[in-house]
């Protein structure tokens, strides 16, 4: 499966903002976020899903649309590691987008010299489970409490 990944821009605004209100479990990827109307959309696109040298941000296309992100963060080349979170829209799943993505983004952050990458999920999401381990990413265990989600 080939797949489109480019940094995102604020002419995706509508696309996000309609993934926010029509896949309801997106709400832990964007807790804090007013995404109500496309002018906070293209705030949050420019402030949160940026494409610089310590975070990269990759929107994930299908069909001309963005649908997702596979994002690296805290990247850190002085002991070569990133953390790696990906998400769809419910238009999006089902079809091995996230899957490839991810694999797309880990082999990339590798041939630019990172070591190691980590991933976390949420210990009740089976299908983002099963996205991390055909990408290639191995279970290390449970770090309970390792985020604070609700507050």
């Amino acid at each position: 499966m080939v797949v489109v990944l480019r940094p995102w821009s604020v002419d995706d605004a509508p696309a996000l903002l309609l993934a926010r209100r029509t896949t309801p479990d997106l709400d832990s990827q964007f807790p804090d976020a007013e995404l109500r109307d496309e002018a906070q959309t293209r705030e949050h696109i420019s402030r949160f899903l940026g494409f610089d040298d310590r975070a990269k941000n990759w929107a994930v296309v299908d069909d001309g649309v963005a649908v997702g992100n596979v994002g690296l963060t805290a990247i850190e080349f002085r002991h070569g590691t990133a953390w790696a979170s990906y998400w769809l829209a419910r238009g999006g799943r089902g079809r091995g987008l996230a899957t490839t993505a991810l694999a797309s983004v880990s082999s990339w952050a590798f041939g630019v010299g990172l070591f190691r990458l980590e991933l976390g999920h949420r210990v009740n999401n089976p299908a983002s489970c099963r996205v991390a381990t055909a990408a290639g990413f191995a279970a290390e265990g449970i770090e309970r409490q390792r985020l604070r989600y609700g507050v």
